[in-house]
């Protein structure tokens, strides 16, 4: 196939010294981490056995397409409530336990409903989808994904982690500009390597400011509000009374803190399981797996518009990319890791870079996996301030709603047609302003669809009523013209 022009390295090349290709792999590790450790934190499962399941995950999905599609996955937040609320069920009286099974078993219906459409589409093939999802159905849920996410980058780059006496603060938003303006910088103006790795270049800057801060200001003159950099995870692995071989090696990272509330451990005590709560599980889960494809879609007609491929109806495929995305959240779940779905994140890195190699994307998975076993390494990963990455997302989210306009752009969608401005608005309004859909009690629903997932069935549903008006013959318009002047 041929090359690219708008490509630095094309999908099948790979960097050709080992220093380029540890950089642009660590690029891709950085923009995945913040939102790959979020989502364990909030729901309660392993962080390093997270990350170690990102790794896995990509490096299946790689091998299932071939290594045709340079995509990264990591822990989705589609998947926060379900795997939250699957975490409690099942669980006897006022246990404290957390049924690890559930999760599993939700994970695992996830994989076959993501298998189930692939094998449809392998044998049906791709048609009925395009009709479904036009590009003025996607564009717009694509600039929803990034939109969608601006109020999490916002927070994160105004809010100090570690200060309890404000929620608003200047030397974590200063940090978070310091990482945004050399990210900026290194990508504009930078020659050879340091063009290739803004991302780099942008985190280290903003993490180096916030350390200065929190060292001259908290440290050095005691003031709380420069306590912007938490470096307890440190210190929690080498104090005295702690430090020994898992200070180095995490080899109970599929355990959670306390050993004793893992469910292969207390299964008869603290959880029941039958026909009902698989059925409450398959409720949780399969209804998000629906949204996560929508993503999926949305994320390769982004990254196939950036590297000039068609990844879902030419190669690898829908059904290779479905069954790979599928059987990666499957395996995620066996070890106790969040699911998986397509990072936009990551695809914003090669539209920025021009790098798709996917060996690059393949090396970044190895490299995800070593460091969740490296204890030190993932202790300094999680010292790394919100704001800071928070910086970084201002543009990375930016980039994937900025890659929604021009798909519109490339595929000379007309918005002097009504059909398409309905469309358009009826996704933006509904996905941006955060529309989710409700079932059961919605103080805890027992099935959310969530905002994009809604955005995306209001288009598709719009497309299809909305059907185009026959274009008039010259014929007719001139018998209407002359009944006109008759009246």
């Amino acid at each position: 196939m041929e090359k690219s022009k708008n490509l630095i390295l094309d999908v099948e090349e790979s960097p050709k010294k080992i220093h380029e290709w540890l950089l642009f792999s660590i690029q891709h590790v950085l923009a995945m981490l913040v939102a790959c450790i979020t989502v364990p934190l909030l729901t309660g499962l392993p962080v390093a056995a997270t990350i170690i399941s990102a790794g896995i995950g990509t490096f299946i999905y790689i091998l299932m397409t071939k290594g045709k599609s340079p995509v990264f996955l990591s822990s989705s937040f589609a998947y926060i409530a379900p795997m939250s609320s699957a975490l409690a069920v099942g669980l006897i009286g006022g246990a404290t336990g957390m049924n690890y099974l559930a999760v599993i078993i939700g994970m695992i219906f996830v994989g076959l409903i993501y298998c189930i459409f692939a094998l449809i589409i392998k044998k049906v093939g791709t048609k009925w989808l395009n009709k479904i999802l036009p590009p003025i159905v996607v564009g717009p849920v694509i600039m929803v994904i990034g939109l969608s996410l601006a109020s999490s980058a916002i927070t994160n780059i105004t809010t100090a982690p570690v200060s309890s006496s404000t929620t608003y603060n200047w030397v974590a938003l200063c940090s978070g500009l310091v990482a945004l303006f050399a990210t900026a910088i290194a990508s504009h103006y930078g020659k050879k390597m340091i063009k290739l790795i803004p991302f780099v270049i942008g985190m280290g800057c903003g993490y180096v400011f916030a350390v200065l801060m929190t060292l001259i200001g908290y440290y050095g003159c005691g003031n709380a509000y420069f306590n912007v950099v938490d470096f307890s995870a440190f210190v929690n692995i080498f104090s005295p009374d702690k430090i020994g071989v898992s200070s180095f090696i995490n080899f109970k990272l599929f355990v959670p803190n306390d050993p004793e509330s893992f469910i292969f451990l207390r299964f008869d005590e603290i959880a029941k399981f039958d026909w009902g709560t698989i059925g409450t599980v398959a409720l949780l889960f399969i209804p998000v797996s629906l949204v996560t494809m929508c993503e999926h879609i949305g994320d390769h007609e982004n990254l196939g518009n950036i590297i000039g491929r068609d990844l879902l109806n030419g190669e690898p495929g829908m059904a290779r990319t479905l069954s790979g995305d599928g059987i990666a959240t499957a395996v995620s779940g066996v070890l106790c890791g969040a699911a998986n779905t397509t990072y936009g994140e990551n695809v914003a890195v090669i539209g920025m870079t021009r790098i798709a190699s996917a060996k690059v994307v393949l090396s970044a998975a190895i490299l995800s996996i070593i460091i969740g076993f490296f204890t030190p390494f993932t202790a300094l990963l999680q010292t790394i301030p919100a704001a800071v990455t928070g910086g970084v997302s201002l543009i990375l989210y930016g980039f994937i709603a900025s890659s929604g306009v021009k798909m519109l752009i490339q595929e000379k969608i007309d918005f002097n047609n009504q059909k398409n401005i309905f469309i358009a608005s009826a996704i933006l309004v509904s996905g941006i302003g955060g529309l989710a859909f409700k079932f059961g009690n919605p103080d805890s629903p027992v099935i959310t669809i969530t905002s994009i997932a809604v955005a995306m069935i209001l288009g598709i549903v719009l497309n299809v009523i909305l059907v185009e008006k026959k274009k008039e013959t010259p014929k007719e318009e001139m018998i209407e013209s002359s009944e006109e002047e008759l009246l």
